[in-house]
């Protein structure tokens, strides 16, 4: 602005009640739609596309991120991947069978339990409620897939582990174990 009074530039400032009808300031409107429309269009051919798409994939992350750690449902989905970043990078095959391990929800004992969909969540194996945790750490009646699922992991870790750890780093022996699982075999007893 001092630049324009150094070349002898009066500059007046008057508030007008509505651009509607005054010539002058619609034409300052078109020009300013113009122009940042002009200015986003440029922005973009600028950056590439690539770029933009995965600023974009960062921040829904951060965002998906921040709303699944505040969650307080989902609880053992949580415990097996509390990292959405970790989950979206596994390849995994989506089987009835994992997504019932990996949820508690399903042919559980537990979780039918709790819809009253059977009287007692006790597992066949007859010590506690057939949840998760015992089916894999646990239930007897599991011991001769569970020792499999060890031997696959005890090379390099020591047992029990984090249901993270066990899909993160060992999912093909976790993967195997819980393919082993007949729930439905396992429930008639």
């Amino acid at each position: 602005m001092i630049e324009l009074e150094n070349q002898n530039w009066n500059i007046d400032f008057h508030w007008v009640k509505a651009h509607t009808g005054n010539h002058s300031n619609e034409l300052a409107d078109q020009l300013a739609r113009e122009a940042v429309s002009s200015m986003e269009n440029e922005s973009y051919k600028k950056i590439p596309k690539r770029t933009v798409i995965r600023e974009l994939n960062e921040g829904s992350l951060i965002k998906w991120q921040r709303e699944w750690d505040k969650m307080t449902k989902g609880q053992i989905t949580k415990d097996f991947f509390p990292v959405i970043q970790d989950r979206l990078k596994l390849k995994i095959k989506v089987t009835p069978i994992f997504t019932t391990m990996t949820t508690g929800h399903g042919n559980i004992k537990s979780y039918l339990h709790r819809f009253k969909i059977i009287e007692s969540p006790t597992c066949p194996c007859g010590t506690m409620e057939q949840t998760i945790d015992h089916l894999i750490f646990q239930c007897e009646l599991m011991g001769k897939e569970r020792d499999k699922l060890i031997s696959g992991v005890s090379n390099t870790d020591n047992w029990p582990l984090s249901k993270n750890r066990l899909i993160s780093e060992h999912f093909k022996s976790f993967s195997m174990f819980i393919h082993e699982i007949s729930l439905e075999k396992l429930n008639e007893r």
